[in-house]
């Protein structure tokens, strides 16, 4: 028997209206604080491009939405993704126990976390979208976040990287003589936060307030994912074995690429002469190598395993990338709620007020009075964070700790609201449970050590 949406809400999940009392005081407090300071026409001028922007956003995704879920599609019919996560198996079935070894959904989370990892944004969100929609078909409540959701979640917005490009990027632009200085304390920064998300999110799905109903409960298991459109199921194609002359094939192409990245890394290998703007380490050419050519090469060699396999890749392409446009539509009304609730927020002069509000406190414990902004809206807005790193570095300098800091903590961190609305609302999740705890604890350990680690490194 089923039991309905509202009643499953109150019986299965007391904490279930977290994110409505959020979106609520962002709404109201941007109105009030904005009526008392004067700043009203800047908090209705911040709702107006909040909605602008969801939409943006989302209209943005479609066409990259599109190519990367018509890729998954062929690595799936080929057979590549169950093959990767089965690598992995011990380590995503101990943070994943109520997910099936077997499941697409491993392989999905695993490609996203590795996308994330290279710093692939334009991959690592339609990658993590189709990993939520594998999640959804194990999900026993629909509109409830699952567990395995939550700890996928807290992975994302601990924002796990190996280069932190943007940071870089701006260090570069205001002329620090050693922009990629960061990259050793980011990436210290966001193993802390990692660590500190996945232990939050196993820690608080135990409590009462955030457990889950037992299987006894009543309620259907197995469910659906959320239509994807009239013509989402096609007739299932077959692979077929590879062929003996496959694994030569993909050696080959693979080995193309291994040579790509050392004309990237040491183009003195191919006669060329170093360029003036790649960075002096080795290391990190090696990485940006990484980083520029994975791209091409997922994008060439998932078609060529699925043809290997005598797969129809364009067929099959384009089965998985009609997926696209529906999943891009659907997160917009999510997207404009938060969107709109933060532009609010931060055109009331919400951030500035909080930020006077804790400057005391944090300045008692050594935490930098110039960084409460950026500790402030990390969570909230990457383009607000961004626009602080480059303030910070225009007074003080790009080399200055403070500035360092700063770029620390954006790249050892994640908007973790924005991750929320737009992962969730793809799937119809209204009931977040503890993934917004888990999330905030992942980002104040981030920022932590981001500048304990700082300290250390650069006095």
């Amino acid at each position: 028997m089923s039991i309905p949406l509202a009643k499953q809400g109150r019986r299965f999940y007391n904490g279930a209206a977290m994110l409505n009392y959020i979106w609520l005081a962002l709404v109201v407090l941007a109105a009030l604080v904005g009526g008392f300071g004067g700043r009203m026409k800047e908090t209705v001028d911040g709702a107006v491009t909040g909605a602008e922007s969801a939409v943006t956003l989302a209209v943005g995704l479609v066409g990259i939405m599109a190519l990367w879920l018509g890729l998954m599609r062929l690595a799936e019919k080929a057979g590549l993704v169950q093959r990767v996560a089965a690598w992995l198996r011990p380590v995503l079935r101990r943070l994943f126990p109520d997910v099936p070894a077997e499941h697409p959904a491993m392989g999905s989370m695993l490609m996203n976390i590795a996308a994330n990892m290279l710093g692939l944004n334009n991959a690592a969100t339609p990658l993590g979208l189709r990993a939520m929609r594998d999640l959804e078909t194990l999900n026993p409540h629909p509109g409830t976040a699952t567990n395995a959701m939550c700890t996928f979640l807290a992975i994302n917005t601990s924002s796990v990287q190996l280069i932190p490009m943007t940071a870089v990027a701006i260090l570069a632009a205001k002329g620090s003589a050693n922009p990629s200085a960061i990259i050793g304390t980011a990436f210290l920064a966001t193993v802390c936060s990692t660590a500190a998300g996945i232990a939050a999110v196993k820690l608080l799905e135990k409590l009462p307030l955030f457990r889950l109903a037992t299987a006894s409960s009543g309620t259907v298991r197995g469910s659906s994912p959320p239509p994807m459109g009239e013509d989402q199921a096609p007739p299932a194609i077959a692979a077929a074995p590879m062929p003996r002359w496959g694994l030569p094939v993909l050696l080959l192409f693979g080995s193309c690429f291994v040579w790509f990245a050392l004309v990237l890394t040491w183009p003195e290998v191919a006669g060329r002469a170093p360029s003036a703007e790649a960075p002096p380490h080795v290391a990190v050419r090696a990485v940006n190598a990484l980083s520029l050519l994975a791209i091409p090469f997922l994008i060439a060699f998932f078609p060529l395993y699925a043809a290997l396999r005598r797969l129809p890749v364009y067929e099959v392409f384009i089965e998985g990338a009609k997926e696209g446009f529906h999943v891009a539509v659907r997160i917009i009304p999510y997207l404009v709620g938060m969107l709109v609730a933060i532009g609010m927020f931060r055109g009331a002069g919400g951030v500035d007020l909080m930020t006077r509000a804790l400057r005391p406190m944090l300045e008692g414990v050594g935490f930098p009075a110039e960084l409460v902004p950026m500790a402030l809206m990390r969570p909230l807005s990457g383009s607000g964070s961004l626009a602080i790193l480059s303030d910070l570095a225009q007074t003080h300098g790009a080399d200055h700790i403070l500035s360092r800091m700063a770029a620390t903590i954006l790249g050892s961190t994640e908007t973790t609201f924005y991750v929320i609305a737009v992962y969730f609302g793809s799937v119809g999740i209204d009931r977040t449970r503890h993934a917004i705890p888990a999330g905030l604890v992942a980002d104040a350990v981030g920022i932590a050590a981001s500048v304990i680690i700082c300290r250390l490194a650069f006095g």
